[in-house]
């Protein structure tokens, strides 16, 4: 589990074929390592991914085929990543629960300096547009941010200078693809309502 909170950029150094998937080396930049081990999670742009191999500031980390199919910004070399560490039960959650499994690719149709801050307005995926709600919790690249306005599949956030300056969302512009998670309990409310609705149609 993640909290959302990034801890540092990194960038991908090179992309090696690995039967249909790859294997990513990955610079993680500023990411304290000291307590990251070989078979750990680090998120990627909100994938969660397990740590193969590291050496120094390197780390290594083999992506399945599914997965790329299903994310963005995870096969090009030269790619900026947002990295997060696995949470500590112990540790402060700042953000929101957070899995990293990817439920979507958005596209970024607006980005753009509104006063103090940036107003960044997706388009969702249909699938997924309607877990998103107003006020309630989205994860975009691995970000955590809180949904202000919500309109059919579209959806607006306000990030402080500070978000844009630290994560990859800096790199945004209109046609941009974003990595989305929709908030964890949205998806548990939307089995019980099924499974409850399935109950009362079954014959006594």
């Amino acid at each position: 589990m993640f909290s959302g909170i990034v801890a540092a950029t990194g960038c991908i150094e090179q992309t090696d074929p690995l039967g249909d998937g790859l294997r990513l080396t990955i610079d993680v930049g500023g990411l304290d390592l000291d307590d990251v081990a070989i078979g750990d999670s680090i998120a990627n742009s909100g994938v969660c991914l397990t740590v193969i191999e590291r050496a120094g500031k390197r780390v290594k980390f083999d992506v399945s085929r599914e997965t790329l199919d299903c994310t963005t910004g995870l096969d090009r070399v030269g790619n900026e990543v947002n990295l997060e560490k696995a949470l500590a039960l112990s540790d402060r959650l700042g953000g929101h629960l957070v899995t990293g499994h990817v439920d979507g690719i958005g596209e970024v149709v607006k980005f753009v300096p509104v006063a103090e801050s940036f107003e960044l307005l997706i388009r969702a995926p249909e699938a997924i547009a309607g877990y998103i709600a107003r006020k309630g919790s989205i994860t975009v690249n691995g970000v955590s941010l809180t949904v202000n306005h919500v309109s059919g599949r579209d959806f607006s956030t306000n990030l402080i200078p500070h978000t844009v300056e630290i994560t990859n969302l800096k790199n945004l512009r209109a046609g941009s693809k974003v990595n989305l998670e929709i908030d964890l309990i949205a998806r548990y409310v939307e089995r019980m309502m099924a499974w409850r609705d399935g109950e009362n149609q079954r014959p006594s």
